[in-house]
This record gives C-alpha cells, sequence and structure tokens, in this order.
C-alpha cells in the first residue's frame, strides 16, 4: 500500500501519480485520507497529552491522600480526563480503521519513466527474431491441435464449462516438459530457489500481495472454509516473508515455482476466447525477487531478461512492451510485457508481466530487512514475473514450428527434456 508518510508529506505528487493511472477520483480520494489522517493524528497528540496530564494527577492525588487531604476534586477532573481520553481513542481507533481500509483500494504510483496513458501508450522497448514465413497459410493452434490430437476442446467444456481445456498425449507430455525445463533453468543458470506452494489461501494472502479487495470479482473462492484459488504463484511466494524481518545481507531472495492459476475472467467474454488464448485455468512457472531498494531497479532489468531467455532458447520472435500508466497492474510501480509472436492467430501474446512493485507489497504483507546489524528495519522491494506462462507459449510454438503437412517440429533444445522432437497425426 502508499506510504502514509508520503501522503503527508506530497499529497499534490500522489494525486498527480495517480491521475496519470486513469484514476478519476484520485484528488478526492487522497484529500479523505489526508483529512483523516490528520484528525487522527491530532487527537492521538491530544490523548498523548491527556495521558501525560493523569500521570501527573495521579502522583499528586497520591501525594494528597497520604498526607490525610481531600482529593476529591482533583479525582473529578480526573474523571473528565479519563472520560476524554476514551473519546479520543474511538476516533483514533475508527480513523485506524478507516485508514487501513482507505489504502488497500490505491494502487501504486507509477515510476516517472511510465509513459501517461492506456493501452494505446504501451512502449515496444525492443523486439528480438524475425518473424517466421511459411510457403502455406499458417494454421491457428486450435486447428492444429485438434488435428493432431492433442488439443481437446470439447472434452474441457464437457467437464467444467467455457474456459477450460484438456491435452492430450504428447501435447500434455509438451506442457509438462516445458514447465519442467523452464524450473530447471532457472534453478541453474539464474539461481533461484525452487519452491512448492499451496494453491489455496487466505484472504490476508490474497490482500498481501494486491489481489484483494480489487480483484475479488475476476478471482475463485471456496466456500465454507474462505480460501482462494491462486491467480498465480506471486500470492503464496510472496507471502513466505509475510511479517517478517529479513537480513540484508541474505538479499536478494530468488525463488522459482510452478503452480496452476485460476482466474474467473469476469468482463473478459468474447476477448481472444478461441482455443488456449483465454482460459480460466493455467499453468505457470513464477520467479519471485526480494530486493534492496536501491537493487530494484537492476534487478527488474535482470528479471525480465531471465524470462526472455526462455523465448531466445525457443527460438521464438519477441518483443518487450514497457506498459503505460493507465495499463498497470494495480501493484506495480514499472511493468515490461514479454509478447511472443503467434503466427496462426497472427497476434502478439503476453507470455510474462514483469514488475518492480517497490515497497508497495511489502507494506501489505509487512515484509521488512534490516540493511546491516543494529540499523532500524525498512520496508525491501518485491518484484515478480512470469518465466513463463503456458498455454501462450504452447500456442506460440505449435503456430511457429507448424510443418506444411500439420504436423510440428520442435526446438531442438526441448529434445533432452521431451524425448521427442516432433508431434504427428500418429504420435
Amino acid at each position: 500500500m502508499l506510504d502514509i508518510g508520503l501522503v503527508r508529506r506530497d499529497p499534490g505528487r500522489v494525486i498527480a501519480c495517480l491521475e496519470r493511472r486513469g484514476l478519476e477520483d484520485a484528488r478526492a480520494t487522497i484529500h479523505a485520507v489526508a483529512e483523516r489522517d490528520r484528525a487522527r493524528r491530532e487527537a492521538l497528540s491530544r490523548v498523548n497529552e491527556l495521558k501525560a496530564l493523569r500521570n501527573r494527577a495521579s502522583k499528586e492525588i497520591g501525594a494528597v491522600r497520604r498526607e490525610g487531604g481531600d482529593a476529591s476534586e482533583q479525582i473529578a477532573v480526573m474523571r473528565e480526563v479519563r472520560a476524554e481520553i476514551a473519546g479520543l481513542d474511538a476516533v483514533v481507533s475508527e480513523a485506524d480503521s478507516w485508514l487501513a481500509e482507505a489504502l488497500v483500494t490505491i494502487p501504486n504510483l507509477p515510476d516517472d519513466s511510465v509513459p501517461r496513458g492506456g493501452v494505446e501508450a504501451n512502449r515496444i522497448v525492443r523486439e528480438w527474431g524475425i518473424p517466421p514465413e511459411f510457403p502455406f497459410v499458417p494454421r491457428p493452434h486450435w486447428e492444429l491441435g485438434e488435428s493432431l490430437g492433442i488439443l481437446d476442446l470439447g472434452a474441457g467444456a464437457k467437464v467444467s464449462g467455457s474456459g477450460f481445456t484438456v491435452l492430450r498425449g504428447r501435447g500434455a507430455a509438451l506442457q509438462r516438459g516445458l514447465i519442467n525445463w523452464m524450473i530447471g533453468l532457472h534453478a541453474a543458470e539464474h539461481r533461484y530457489e525452487e519452491v512448492r506452494v499451496p494453491y489455496l489461501v487466505t484472504a490476508r494472502t490474497m490482500t498481501g500481495t494486491g489481489q484483494l479487495p480489487k480483484f475479488a470479482e475476476e478471482s475463485y473462492v471456496t466456500q465454507p472454509d474462505g480460501l482462494w484459488l491462486i491467480p498465480t504463484a506471486e500470492v503464496p511466494v510472496t507471502n513466505l516473508h509475510r511479517e517478517e524481518i529479513l537480513n540484508g545481507i541474505s538479499l536478494p531472495l530468488k525463488y522459482v515455482a510452478y503452480s496452476p492459476c485460476f482466474r474467473r475472467e469476469a468482463g473478459a467474454a468474447g476477448r481472444d476466447t478461441r482455443g488456449m488464448l483465454r482460459v480460466h485455468q493455467f499453468d505457470k512457472v513464477e520467479l519471485v525477487r526480494f530486493e534492496r531498494p536501491e537493487a530494484s531497479a537492476a534487478a527488474l532489468e535482470e528479471l525480465t531478461g531471465e524470462a526472455a531467455r526462455i523465448l531466445e532458447l525457443l527460438g521464438l520472435h519477441y518483443r518487450v512492451v514497457l506498459l503505460a500508466a493507465g495499463d498497470l497492474g494495480f501493484s506495480s510501480a514499472l511493468t515490461y510485457d514479454l509478447e511472443v509472436w503467434a503466427p496462426g492467430v497472427a497476434k502478439w501474446l503476453e507470455v510474462s508481466s514483469c514488475s518492480n512493485f517497490r515497497d508497495f507489497q511489502a507494506r501489505r504483507a509487512g515484509i521488512r530487512y534490516r540493511p546491516e546489524p543494529g540499523a532500524a528495519t525498512a520496508f525491501l522491494h518485491t518484484l515478480n514475473g512470469s518465466g513463463l506462462a503456458l498455454p501462450r507459449l504452447m500456442v506460440a510454438l505449435l503456430e511457429t514450428y507448424q510443418q506444411e503437412d500439420g504436423s510440428v517440429r520442435l526446438p531442438g533444445v526441448l529434445a533432452p527434456v521431451l524425448g521427442f522432437t516432433g508431434i504427428t497425426a500418429r504420435a
């Protein structure tokens, strides 16, 4: 969440940053927060004055009583003081609750380098590779998958409804192999620690990374337990260190985790719904980092490069896109999207979002670090990125490496993991 201290010091900057995001009521929201915070601090200051007065009076009353005097007048005054303290304590408590509820609904401030505007203002930072050329009209993945017997959309719909898929045979093996290969590469080459995490989490955990309360309608929740199905492994992995103080010497901490991801995609009806382009359940390998604040900017560049390394090894044409302020995720200060070219559908498909959240998530989840022994604690910075997300990676692979006869010849780098180099209708 936002630093209330920043709201106090420079409300104008906070308002301007939120307006860059397109938050229409930014001025009213921040003014309301600042006013409630001011009233809280005034009440707290008065409470402290009255408590100091009460402590002095208690000593005086004790002295009068020891000397056999009448302290009834002082006692009556103290009754009034106690009543005023109780009233002010209630004011402070109510303000604390109000501020806590308000602050968790306000998004992060975009970095100064983030362009103003929405999706149309996203900026292409760089591009790698060249789009594949075919001596035939490339087919979309749903045609390829069904003709090869590896993608069963009908079965997915029958079992769970629209937005779910079933992979068969070498299609299922390809996805499993990609997951194992990506985790192995990030662990061995990029030095991430592999973790396996729960897929059901508490509301507090979802709130810690910013999914709640903003995205409650986009998420699945179980009843009667009130546990939430994770939309990404970022949620449980980041919360591994919730309410902890980390040793600055141990930073950075780098984790890689596989998980299925569950998203209701409310409001997404009709958008890229064919095949595996937009589904309610998908697999993803996630990278999460805990960094010192001064190192997080460089860490984001490194993280983005680590995710892009997968695409390069697979020989897939991709581009890196800097998201504009209006297209940023709720918790992000700066995000690079990795988009891969899928020739069958003739579209750029997002396969990774690499984000620097700065101290936004750390404040929500109470994750601090001690820079050095004896130093005061501070909030660290969190980052994450997909490394990579499936099934859009599968879409790009199938459509990029399709052959005229309808088969798919896979990149050689996958052969040791998969045990096969292609997919044909006979497989």
